[in-house]
């Protein structure tokens, strides 16, 4: 293990190595158009840079500071991907076309690490191209804390690769490195594991129990107005205590609740009243809707598990930077008081079962 200069998170130390490729000798430059930094954020410079080259469909890469990333890691209990971007590298646009954008990079990627990307002539990602000297383009890393404080390279892919052979390189990684920095099952991460099942089904079952009471509340609010509104003719409100009336109700509301979002196009604000959520899915997926300020986390979970998308089944909703996560706890909070207004872009994390 090789000590590199403590130029960036206090240092670094090297394991393993990957590849080296020459350039085509053919090889044409693509101009590309350099960001306008006023307008765009240093954390923001690898998202823009790649998604005007390639579109949205990319692994979750988070817009922020490497050190940030790494402290997501860390929680997380994951080890950080990171890609080092050559806009202009003749091997750019097949590795990040056929490789990186590809679905099982992707999957893999977004359930199993933490991903940060940079610009290898700009800001963070020119530092780590300073320290990490790759002799080519594309650059891949697997990173991970040092208990001293310094970072510790496991793993690099230096050139182009398939997605299928990346995915094997990652994978090996995990399962030779794992001991070393606690990716491995050991019995007090079995315990901990448990809890957090446990955990998750618990707060499921929460969930479930406040969708029925939210139904509830929502056709007794109906049918008080409906009185209010009607002075001639008094009706009867909803026997919430009548479990067969109860359970009937909640049907339909839930059946009126799906039709209403699963046909229902995207609304544009029409005053201050509104917010535009924007939900990115795993498999690249985007939803956008509209929502009053007013309503309530738990209405942004209704208006997805009524899109019916196969394959969602516990998640959590996660905001890129500042990263905040929605779950349980966060369902009776309005969108507005939860920082979910004017507009917002959020990634759905899939959760073990």
């Amino acid at each position: 293990m090789a000590s590199l200069p403590r130029s960036i998170m206090g240092g670094f130390s090297r394991i393993g190595r990957r590849r080296n490729h020459s350039l085509p000798s053919d090889f044409q430059p693509q101009h590309f158009q350099a960001l306008d930094h006023h307008h765009h954020p240093e954390e923001w410079a690898f998202l823009d840079t790649f998604e005007r080259q390639y579109g949205t469909v990319h692994p979750f890469f988070y817009a922020c500071r490497l050190k940030e990333a790494l402290k997501l890691a860390e929680e997380d209990k994951k080890l950080v991907f990171m890609y080092l971007h050559s806009p202009e590298h003749p091997y750019a646009r097949s590795f990040c076309n056929e490789t990186l954008r590809s679905e099982v990079v992707r999957q893999f990627l977004d359930v199993n690490f933490v991903c940060w990307g940079g610009v290898a002539d700009g800001g963070e990602g020119l530092k780590m191209v300073a320290t990490l000297r790759p002799p080519t383009f594309p650059f891949c890393a697997v990173i991970a804390p040092s208990s001293d404080g310094s970072l510790t390279l496991l793993q690099q892919i230096e050139g182009p690769v398939s997605a299928s052979e990346l995915v094997e390189i990652l994978q090996r990684t995990m399962e030779e490195q794992g001991l070393a920095f606690g990716s491995t099952k050991s019995k007090q991460e079995e315990e901990f594991r448990a809890k957090q099942e446990e955990k998750i089904r618990a707060d499921r079952r929460v969930r479930e129990e406040q969708d029925a009471a939210y139904l509830a509340a929502l056709q007794i609010d109906k049918e008080k107005e409906k009185v209010r509104n009607s002075p001639s003719k008094v009706e009867k409100p909803v026997d919430a205590k009548n479990a067969r009336n109860y359970e009937k109700l909640k049907m339909n509301e839930s059946a009126t609740t799906t039709t209403k979002y699963q046909n229902k196009a995207v609304p544009k604000p029409k005053g201050g009243d509104h917010t535009q959520i924007l939900i990115r899915f795993p498999n690249g997926e985007r939803r956008e809707q509209s929502f009053e300020c007013r309503d309530k986390v738990q209405s942004i979970f209704s208006y997805i598990d009524s899109l019916g998308i196969a394959g969602i089944g516990n998640y959590r909703l996660v905001s890129n930077f500042p990263r905040k996560v929605y779950g349980v706890d966060q369902m009776r909070i309005t969108l507005k008081d939860a920082g979910l207004y004017p507009k917002a872009s959020l990634f759905l994390e899939p959760m073990p079962m």
